[in-house]
């Protein structure tokens, strides 16, 4: 029969993974879902302009946020635009319809971007200006992201592993 200590032992590491599986899939999905929020704002914000100008607009911002070139990156501009479309039409007519375009479309630039080796998320995370800081913590920032720029609004968090690996002494202060 195991005793207290190995007991402990054995229910901490169980819920120290289980932290860990949460901590990376809330990561994730807070990161997806942030993208969503801010392109049904923004697509808000240009829904009465011509499709064509407002879809630019958005891909432009977008591009800019996430520090990519749209000549360097043809395929994944070629999909964020399909992806901005799908939004600037659900923004006007928010129906189930255009809201399955909208799966579909993100499900393609989620597809472009893993081509890339990348993800929304980890553009989200890694690259955008809109980044939260705690996604840093959970999945830091790697060092030698291919074209990553400085990002004022988002200081970075230099760390080589997730705050689970980097000991009390970061956190516990």
């Amino acid at each position: 029969m195991p005793h207290l200590v190995e007991d402990l032992r054995a229910e901490a590491e169980s819920a120290i993974a289980a932290m860990r599986e949460a901590a990376l899939a809330a990561r994730h999905l807070h990161a997806r879902a942030e993208l969503m929020r801010h392109m049904l704002t923004t697509a808000r914000k240009v829904k009465d302009r011509p499709k064509a100008e407002a879809v630019e607009t958005v891909v432009r911002e977008w591009m800019d946020a996430w520090n990519l070139d749209r000549h360097d990156w043809p395929k994944i501009a070629n999909e964020m635009e399909a992806f901005t479309a799908a939004f600037h039409d659900y923004a006007n007519d928010p129906s189930d319809p255009l809201d399955a375009r909208l799966r579909e479309s993100c499900a393609a630039l989620d597809a472009a971007l893993a081509k890339q080796d990348t993800s929304i998320s980890e553009q989200m995370a890694f690259r955008s200006q809109c980044a939260h800081r705690w996604w840093g913590l959970v999945a830091p920032t790697p060092v030698d992201l291919p074209g990553a720029k400085p990002r004022p609004s988002m200081p970075e968090l230099r760390r080589d592993a997730p705050f689970w690996e980097t000991g009390c002494a970061d956190f516990c202060r």
